[in-house]
C-alpha cells in the first residue's frame, strides 16, 4: 500500500510540475543548451573494502550509500556538491546527451545538483550497493513503479520535499538541488562502496597518456592529466568542469565498453531511453597516474561489484580519489 501511494503521489507530483513548467521541461529532458581538497595526497593501498566483490553477507551489512542523478545539460553547469562524490558515472539518455550518477559515502556537500530524473538501467547499475539512498526528481510514469519495487530507497521530491529546494539562479528544470543531510545524518563511509573497485598501486606497463577524450552522440568529456596535481582535469563539451568554484579532478578514469540498447520507455517527446547494460563482461580502458591501460571488466550478476583485471588476470587497482566511469556503447 505505501509503495502504491508513493508511487500515485509521485506520479501526481510530476503531472502537476510539468503543467506548471511545460517550455522549461521541453528545453530540458533531452538536454538544451563544499567539498575541501581535491583527493591529493601521497598513495597508499588502501581497499574499498575489498580487493574482490564483497559477498552477500557483506553487502547485506553494508550502511546504504547515496545516489543523486545529476542534470548535464549546459544549462545545468556548473555542478554543486560534484567534486565530493566518490564515484561519478557517466550514461547516456535520449538524443544522445548524458547525465550523471554521484554517489557519495565518505562524505556529504551541503547542497548536491542540479538533480533530474531516474532511467531504467539506474536500477541495474544501483544492484551491487545494499539499498542506496535514490536520489531523483522523478521518472517516466510507467517507470515509477517499477523504481518502487526496485532494492533501494527512491527519495524523490514527491517522498522527501524537505529535502530539496529550488535555486533561483537558473530557469527549471536546471533548479532543483538536494540537501543530503536531510536524507542521511552522517556520511555512511567507505564500507558503502560495494563496487569491487579497489586502491592500490597501478598495474605494470601502459601506455604515456596526456588527454583522452570520450565522445557521446551529443556530449563529450575530455581528461587531462596534470602531474602537478597528480589527478586527470575534467572538461565537458570543450570547457573546464567545475563545481563550487574548483575544477573537477578524478584520481581515476574507466571509459568502460558496453551494449546501450532501446529500453521499454520513452520520454514526453517520444524519444526512446536508452538501456546502459552494465552486467556482463567486456573490455575497458582505465587512465590513471598519466598513463591508460587497456583491461577487461566483468561483472556477472546485477548484484555483484564490477571487477577490472589485466590480460594475465591480475586485479586492477584505483589510484586514491574520486573515480570516474564512463559507460560508452562498444564498437
Amino acid at each position: 500500500m505505501r509503495r502504491r501511494a508513493r508511487t500515485r503521489r509521485a506520479a501526481a507530483t510530476t503531472a502537476l510540475l510539468a503543467a506548471a513548467l511545460t517550455a522549461s521541461l521541453a528545453a530540458g529532458c533531452t538536454g538544451a543548451d563544499g567539498p575541501g581538497d581535491d583527493g591529493r595526497g601521497s598513495p597508499r593501498e588502501s581497499p574499498r573494502g575489498s580487493a574482490h566483490p564483497p559477498s552477500p553477507r557483506q553487502k547485506r551489512a553494508a550502511p546504504p550509500v547515496l545516489a543523486v542523478k545529476l542534470d548535464n545539460a549546459r544549462g545545468a553547469r556548473p555542478h554543486t556538491g560534484l567534486g565530493a562524490a566518490d564515484v561519478v558515472y557517466v550514461e547516456q539518455v535520449e538524443g544522445g546527451m548524458s547525465r550523471l550518477m554521484a554517489l557519495y559515502a565518505t562524505r556529504l556537500p551541503r547542497a548536491v545538483g542540479p538533480v533530474r530524473s531516474a532511467r531504467e538501467s539506474d536500477l541495474e547499475l544501483l544492484r551491487q550497493f545494499h539499498r542506496p539512498v535514490l536520489a531523483f526528481s522523478g521518472a517516466q510514469s510507467k517507470l515509477l513503479p517499477v523504481i518502487d519495487k526496485a532494492p533501494l530507497e527512491a527519495r524523490s521530491p514527491a517522498d522527501a520535499s524537505g529535502a530539496y529546494f529550488r535555486g533561483t539562479a537558473r530557469a527549471a528544470p536546471h533548479n532543483l538541488y538536494l540537501r543530503p543531510g536531510r536524507l542521511m545524518r552522517s556520511a555512511p563511509g567507505e564500507a558503502a562502496l560495494t563496487t569491487g573497485f579497489h586502491d592500490g598501486p597501478a598495474p605494470e606497463g601502459g601506455t604515456a597518456t596526456a588527454s583522452r577524450t570520450v565522445r557521446y552522440p551529443a556530449a563529450r568529456f575530455t581528461f587531462t592529466w596534470s602531474p602537478a596535481r597528480d589527478r586527470w582535469l575534467v572538461a565537458m563539451d570543450g570547457s573546464p568542469a567545475t563545481a563550487d568554484g574548483r575544477q573537477l579532478t578524478a584520481a581515476t578514469v574507466v571509459v568502460q565498453y558496453v551494449t546501450i540498447r532501446a529500453s521499454a520507455y520513452r520520454d514526453f517527446r517520444g524519444s526512446n531511453s536508452p538501456y546502459t547494460e552494465t552486467v556482463g563482461s567486456g573490455k575497458a580502458t582505465v587512465l590513471r597516474d598519466g598513463r591508460a591501460h587497456e583491461v577487461r571488466w566483468q561483472r556477472e550478476h546485477a548484484e555483484d561489484g564490477t571487477t577490472f583485471t589485466t590480460g594475465d588476470g591480475a586485479p586492477v587497482h584505483m589510484a586514491r580519489g574520486q573515480v570516474w566511469i564512463l559507460y560508452v556503447k562498444a564498437p
